[in-house]
């Protein structure tokens, strides 16, 4: 009997060596090692104790060969700078190598449907069996509904994808939460710092925070357009707690904005949160760091990447779908920065 994975002269068995050895056919094989129904139970022992003795492993090419797939997945992702979709892409991976997956990862340097083409049809080139894309901003979401898709596909924070299936958190929800606590606090005057227009993260956290502000009556202030960033924060802080006694807390739609408000308040003389109650979004690690620790939102990446590989691998593998869509609920995790508004 030939030994390990070497028998065939200098290059590793295949599964058609471990087929010729064994005397059976490549699909009996192919069965055998995919745990497949209606195989003679002599013939699943024979066949498992030639791959014992040759201490064979299906290597991925086996395996594509055995199931018609090449256990990879194609992650498309428009953007890593941001904590979401790095964040995002982290759990995919991990909840994907959990599943016996590998991810085949891109990130789209432009946002034009040319390019996202190009991502796309290299992806089937690779042969991977499903598809995941990571695309908050609405010039990627419209480039890609222009674009064929042509293996199963879904897609994170993506409410009308072209057939696909979508899994993220409820952005509106998590937004009306932040907006309710300090409204429950005794807030009346709020202040949205919301993100750029063309994320639909900050599309859907601006209409939270005014949904929730209209349903309690509150007067609303037009929110200010940020773009994620701390030294954004910082600069509209500056400016704007100048008018100090126009609102009394800030709802930012990302930690790293509300981080720049807490510094301009504190350089302007200001306590957090005695004179000013300030919410974030995303619960960044740092974020129960800052002084004081941040009041936000917290949305649980691991979660959202076990269950978008779920809903994957149920149109690849065949299986029942767990869930036709999945909009996980933000957990809003309550610190420091938020008290009752000063008497005046």
């Amino acid at each position: 009997m030939a030994e390990g994975n070497g028998a065939a002269g200098d290059r590793p068995l295949s599964i058609r060596d471990v087929a010729r050895l064994a005397g059976v056919s490549r699909q009996t094989v192919s069965r055998v090692i995919n745990g497949e129904p209606y195989i003679k139970p002599s013939t699943e022992e024979h066949v498992r104790r030639v791959i014992e003795e040759l201490a064979w492993r299906p290597n991925s090419a086996a395996r594509a060969l055995a199931t018609a797939r090449s256990k990879s997945i194609g992650l498309l992702v428009s953007s890593r700078s941001m904590y979401g979709p790095f964040s995002a892409s982290g759990a995919i991976d991990e909840a994907a190598r959990e599943r016996g997956y590998t991810i085949n990862s891109a990130t789209l340097a432009d946002t034009d449907e040319t390019h996202i083409a190009a991502a796309l049809d290299a992806f089937v080139a690779q042969g991977v069996d499903g598809i995941v894309v990571i695309a908050p901003q609405q010039r990627t979401l419209e480039a890609l509904r222009r674009v064929a898709i042509r293996v199963p596909f879904m897609s994170l924070q993506w409410r009308d994808g072209p057939g696909g299936r979508v899994v993220g958190f409820d952005q509106l929800a998590g937004a009306r939460a932040a907006t309710r606590h300090l409204i429950e606090l005794g807030h009346s005057r709020i202040l949205h710092l919301a993100g750029p227009q063309d994320w639909n993260e900050a599309e859907e956290r601006m209409r939270g925070f005014l949904a929730e502000m209209s349903a309690h009556d509150m007067p609303t202030e037009a929110p200010v357009l940020g773009d994620w960033t701390v030294d954004f924060g910082y600069d509209i802080g500056r400016r704007l707690l100048t008018r100090r006694g126009e609102f009394t807390a800030v709802f930012a739609s990302n930690d790293q904005m509300a981080l720049g408000v807490v510094h301009a308040a504190t350089e302007l003389g200001l306590q957090v949160p005695e004179d000013l109650s300030v919410v974030g979004f995303d619960d960044i690690p740092e974020a129960k760091h800052f002084t004081p620790p941040l009041t936000t939102v917290r949305q649980d990446f691991r979660v959202l990447g076990r269950h978008a590989i779920d809903v994957l691998l149920a149109d690849i593998e065949g299986g029942p779908a767990p869930w036709p869509s999945a909009l996980e609920m933000p957990e809003l995790v309550v610190r420091r920065s938020t008290a009752p508004p000063p008497v005046v």
